[in-house]
């Protein structure tokens, strides 16, 4: 990941209701959900909810797909790792405190 997408995707993920759902889906794995379903966990309205998460697609973290009628958005786990190893090694200088803080504990869901 480069300045500008990192800048992209930290832009996105400063507003609140972003971040909630970014954190929704994250939770929702592979299976993604709709919209409407993310507006409701989070508490935004439908209209609401279009905008944040077309700000979220155009950031690269998320991706709707069409299924059907409705639209169902996914998380792209490589560029939220993207995200994750540009701040830690970029912005952070591989510092062994920062590296440690993130390091793979083996209780991950899956």
């Amino acid at each position: 990941m480069d300045e500008t997408q990192a800048l992209k995707a930290l832009s996105a993920l400063s507003d609140g209701t972003r971040l909630r759902m970014l954190r929704f889906l994250v939770q929702a794995g592979a299976d993604g959900a709709a919209a409407g379903e993310i507006g409701a966990a989070v508490g935004s309205s439908p209209s609401r909810s279009s905008f944040h998460l077309a700000a979220l697609a155009a950031s690269g973290l998320v991706r709707p797909e069409r299924v059907s009628r409705r639209v169902i958005y996914r998380v792209d786990f490589a560029a939220l790792g993207g995200l994750m190893g540009y701040l830690i090694e970029d912005c952070c200088g591989g510092h062994p405190a920062v590296r440690a803080c993130c390091a793979p504990t083996g209780t991950e869901k899956g």
